[in-house]
């Protein structure tokens, strides 16, 4: 019984908000047929991501279907403990391109649309971001998200160079 209550709370901690809602028709022998579809982001504000897309005949359905497609998306980004990002990285999905640059104290999350979104439910308090490309949510939000998934630590790269921290800043 305490298992079950444990994951209800995470399960609770989980925040989701709904990016768009399309309507969207398919061409079909009898007519059109009419469906939508719904582009979704959650995460935990602590570090845990996800971006999905739900496609069905109601509204509420392909809510519940991004919810289930962004689940299996998630991912763990590192994050400062000034809630920015390590380190200035680009993301692109499809011809959509993203720049995200850790920023000042106090400056909050200056980003648009899905992009803004993605970054604060992730957690980021502090950043600078940039759409490049092309406008397309869906696209933005995935390139936001393959930005988060290339960061890196300096304690990651230290270790994948097999060198000590401190030598990662020396100049020899």
């Amino acid at each position: 019984m305490k298992k079950k209550n444990i994951k209800n709370k995470e399960e609770n901690n989980w925040e989701e908000k709904v990016v768009q809602v399309r309507r969207v028709t398919k061409v079909v022998k009898g007519g059109k047929k009419l469906s939508f579809r719904a582009v979704l982001v959650i995460g935990n504000e602590n570090g845990q991501i996800g971006v999905g897309v739900g496609k069905a005949s109601d509204v509420i359905g392909a809510v519940k279907k991004a919810v289930t497609d962004a689940k299996k998306q998630t991912i763990q980004i590192p994050l400062t403990k000034y809630y920015s990002i390590p380190h200035p990285i680009n993301g692109s999905s499809g011809a959509a391109k993203v720049i995200l640059k850790p920023s000042a104290i106090g400056s909050g999350v200056i980003a648009g649309g899905a992009t803004r979104i993605v970054l604060e439910l992730a957690g980021i308090k502090n950043i600078l971001a940039k759409q490049l490309g092309s406008n397309n949510t869906l696209n933005n939000a995935r390139a936001t998200l393959n930005a988060l998934n290339n960061l890196r630590t300096f304690q990651e790269t230290a270790n994948n160079r097999n060198i000590q921290l401190n030598q990662l800043y020396s100049s020899s």
